[in-house]
């Protein structure tokens, strides 16, 4: 349940209008409260009348009786008083024990020219509304007259400056962002449309649906992103100015809807591909040793992942595993962090985490050709490897796992199907996978499903990984590779 606290768009463009596309096609029930309406068209509003605070509180008390949100967006609000009576709101759910999102779009002014806060009202929303936001959404040109700067929140707990009405060379829409989870700027193309009426409310609404529906605020934004971004592919004309965009349930089912979250924005050339993308059975393994082991046994994906970077013969193995897997043909071998030694014995490829990300020279190992893959464990995390333009991504853990301790919950098997079809490259799935699980990893259309303690700890590991690529080969023979009907949380 999201409740849209808004003005009225008479020209169905923006506003409750735009919230409510935007929450139906992500898949929750939107309520309405009216704080304003206006009379506007496509190229022009004429007016504006706030409601009075005591109907907006009527609505709110209303609705709080019989539809208590997960997530509050607020838009035009037309008055201090009324922005008083959201704030009221917002502490007394709270109070009550409801963790209540509250999204705040502050609708200074339209894209057409007129404005709908004056000084009293802007420092309101600085003083009192956006101190309770869990994230606040406002453009470049709200955010210049909010006082808010790139790296300042302003008090709230995250912010998203949102950069579609900046125009730039690069050809890039790209918002600013900072929540607890990661920051950055978030890109894509910009959608060469003159329709773009709603686009901030889409962003918002969407934004207050996902994080309704339980993902962290950093998924919420790169939700929101997909989303808008989507509607600016599918915006219509309506009138003789901007036409409205118009949200899509499909919208996290295109890999063109899925943003670069990067440091500064921009492009960046891809990784090399994998000589073979039908990585099959994942071996993860802790010393040369056991790389030698797997390879024997008919592996030809390996991992080494020695965690200790003190070892006294680290070096030693990395250039042993190098040399072992060139000599057997098809082996595809990943340096697991210590990308430096990897250059050094001038390795296949390297596997790194996302903690690594800032740490490594990217362009290094692009230049020496080595291939890239990366661990993802969110949307954000997604998106951040896929400006990389990594060889292949890791997605999971797919079930629990005991190889080390994990803050993500399981992702199951249908996150794992819906990146499977939606990423155009390699996915590998990770975490918690063994012989019982294997033919239903494969069979969710995944290039390859990664395996440690199947493997290790088994009683006799040659078998084991004999009957692990059994599964997995009887997996991706029955399967058939779809994309899913529908993101999933």
């Amino acid at each position: 349940m999201v409740w849209s606290i808004a003005g009225s768009d008479s020209g169905g463009g923006a506003g409750l209008q735009a919230d409510l596309q935007a929450l139906q096609a992500f898949g929750v029930h939107g309520c309405t409260a009216v704080a304003a309406i206006t009379a506007q068209n496509s190229v022009a509003v004429t007016r504006v009348d706030p409601v009075s605070a005591e109907l907006l509180d009527a609505q709110l008390a209303a609705l709080a009786a019989d539809m208590p949100p997960a997530a509050i967006k607020t838009g035009l609000l037309g008055s201090i008083d009324n922005l008083r009576v959201v704030c009221r709101w917002v502490d007394r759910l709270r109070a009550q024990g409801q963790p209540v999102a509250l999204v705040v779009d502050p609708v200074l002014g339209s894209t057409t020219g007129a404005a709908f806060a004056d000084a009293a009202l802007v420092q309101a929303y600085r003083e009192e509304l956006v101190p309770r936001a869990t994230v606040v959404t406002p453009n470049r040109a709200e955010a210049q007259r909010l006082g808010l700067a790139l790296g300042s929140p302003l008090g709230a707990a995250s912010v998203v400056i949102t950069g579609g009405d900046a125009l730039d060379e690069s050809g890039l829409a790209s918002d600013w962002f900072s929540s607890p989870q990661a920051s950055g700027w978030l890109s894509l193309p910009r959608v060469d449309t003159r329709h773009h009426h709603g686009t901030g409310c889409t962003f918002a609404s969407t934004a207050a649906a996902a994080l309704a529906s339980g993902y962290c605020v950093a998924d919420a934004v790169v939700l929101a992103k997909m989303a808008t971004t989507h509607a600016l592919r599918h915006a219509y004309a309506a009138g003789q100015g901007a036409g409205p965009v118009c949200a899509q349930s499909d919208l996290a089912l295109h890999a063109n809807n899925l943003p670069w979250l990067q440091a500064t924005p921009g492009t960046t050339p891809p990784f090399s591909p994998l000589i073979d993308a039908a990585l099959g059975v994942y071996a993860v393994v802790d010393s040369v040793e056991w790389v030698a082991r797997v390879l024997a046994a008919g592996i030809r994906t390996v991992q080494l992942r020695i965690k200790d970077a003190a070892a006294p013969t680290l070096a030693q193995q990395v250039h042993a595993a190098v040399a072992l897997a060139r000599q057997t043909p098809g082996a595809q071998l990943f340096i697991n962090d210590h990308w430096q030694l990897a250059l050094d014995a001038g390795a296949y490829g390297v596997h790194l985490g996302q903690e690594d990300l800032e740490t490594v020279d990217l362009d290094a190992l692009r230049r020496a050709g080595v291939r890239l893959g990366v661990s993802t464990h969110s949307y954000w995390e997604v998106a951040r490897a896929w400006a990389l333009r990594p060889s292949y991504m890791a997605c999971g853990p797919v079930f629990a796992t005991q190889s080390k301790d994990m803050p993500w919950i399981p992702q199951g098997l249908d996150n794992l199907r819906y990146w499977a079809g939606v990423l155009p490259l390699p996915v590998v799935g990770i975490g918690g996978i063994g012989v019982a699980q294997m033919a239903e990893v494969a069979a969710t259309g995944v290039a390859s499903a990664a395996v440690i303690s199947a493997i290790t700890q088994a009683q006799d590991p040659e078998a084991a990984c004999v009957a692990l690529t059994a599964c997995f080969d009887r997996g991706r023979a029955a399967s058939l590779v779809s994309k899913p009907d529908r993101f999933r949380s």
